[in-house]
């Protein structure tokens, strides 16, 4: 089996002066940076007392679900004959924050990805979803399930 190795830099950049001396006395800003990549500048959700014009967790770890199921859709369509003309996903997830006694925590996820094809079976284009889905290492990764609800369109 073969092993890989990611590393990424978080560097907060919320210290108004005196640190975290209270709830209200920081920023919840922060950059997230690994080598030879844009920084992604982030924040906590709004919610949360964060940047809403800032990338938050939990909208990244939605993308990054969204994103890995895109990757080995490609992929699967690639291999199988099918020309992808055009991805798109407006992927959804529910977090409940928890309470005194239990941890917040996603409780679902869902893409919806709508693809045009301008080759190959429009059948098998879009069971090729469910394959994408068991092959995606960040859904194999979660706790919560994730549902896709794909539609697939042959292009003109």
């Amino acid at each position: 089996m073969k092993t890989h190795q990611y590393t990424v830099s978080i560097t907060w950049q919320g210290n108004l002066g005196v640190g975290t001396k209270d709830y209200t006395s920081y920023e919840r800003n922060f950059v997230i940076s690994a080598d030879d990549k844009v920084d992604i500048l982030a924040s906590s959700d709004p919610a949360f007392r964060g940047d809403k014009h800032k990338w938050n967790p939990e909208e990244l770890l939605l993308a990054s679900i969204s994103s890995c199921h895109k990757l080995w859709y490609l992929h699967l369509c690639a291999i199988n004959q099918i020309v992808v003309q055009t991805y798109q996903d407006n992927a959804t997830a529910i977090m409940n924050e928890g309470d005194d006694k239990n941890a917040g925590q996603f409780v679902c996820a869902t893409l919806n990805p709508v693809v045009k094809i301008s080759q190959g079976d429009q059948k098998l284009a879009l069971a090729l979803h469910e394959q994408a889905h068991k092959l995606c290492f960040i859904a194999n990764s979660i706790k919560f399930p994730v549902q896709c609800q794909a539609t697939v369109l042959k292009a003109p």
